[in-house]
């Protein structure tokens, strides 16, 4: 029997350590996965190249030529991320699962971090936060190093906020760069216990992209 994806489903799935994926986005079954080794991303500690830091911080204080928004275009987000592309003909989010995120977007669940160009959306992330523990779920880039920029504001606004686990499901390529790693099954529960517990701020209500990530690498300064 196939079960209805709905936000409570979605949440009870990611303490359980469970995360949906669909065989493409056309599916309307929804496979729930678990895997022996999860790949991971330190917050504290991701690794960023020379030249991408040095792009993060000229495009923030030289206003351009990309702005940062916080959930502005959530739905956007998810939707071009789901778009099939040359890179990325397959996308596991389907129906059931775009529909469940937004829902837990509206909730105060799903986060998106932005990358505007001219009133343009040209790359950014989504993802679920849940007690101290971020759910990474999917990026896309459609101008250079777009994702990327996103990945980094991510991270400084997670370390700013409090959270403790960056969960990235898998090591892939693109992850690779950035320092990805796998822990065991039985790690990562525990792990995950200990975030859930805690308290987080994703929103960071008051601060600036630029306080936040300024912030972030004066605390990586010895890099």
């Amino acid at each position: 029997m196939q079960l209805v994806v709905t936000p409570e489903l979605l949440i009870e799935a990611y303490r359980q350590g469970l995360f949906p994926m669909a065989y493409h986005a056309d599916s309307p079954h929804v496979h729930w996965l678990c895997p022996e080794y999860r790949g991971q991303l330190s917050i504290a500690g991701l690794h960023i190249p020379k030249k991408l830091k040095k792009t993060v911080l000229s495009n923030l204080r030289n206003s351009g030529p990309y702005e940062i928004r916080i959930n502005t275009a959530f739905e956007s987000v998810i939707d071009e991320c789901a778009r099939a592309t040359a890179d990325r003909p397959e996308s596991w989010i389907n129906a059931p699962i775009r529909k469940a995120c937004v829902e837990l977007h509206k909730r105060g669940h799903a986060h998106s971090v932005e990358c505007w160009q001219d009133e343009r959306l040209v790359g950014g992330l989504y993802g679920i936060a849940l007690g101290g523990a971020f759910f990474g779920e999917s990026m896309f880039s459609r101008q250079t190093d777009t994702s990327k920029i996103a990945l980094v504001h991510l991270t400084a606004r997670l370390w700013r906020g409090g959270f403790s686990l960056l969960d990235a499901q898998f090591i892939n390529d693109h992850l690779l760069q950035f320092g990805v790693y796998e822990v065991p099954k039985a790690h990562y529960q525990a792990q995950l216990k200990t975030a859930m517990a805690a308290e987080a701020d994703f929103t960071l209500n008051g601060l600036s992209e630029e306080q936040i990530v300024s912030e972030y690498f004066a605390m990586r300064a010895d890099e």
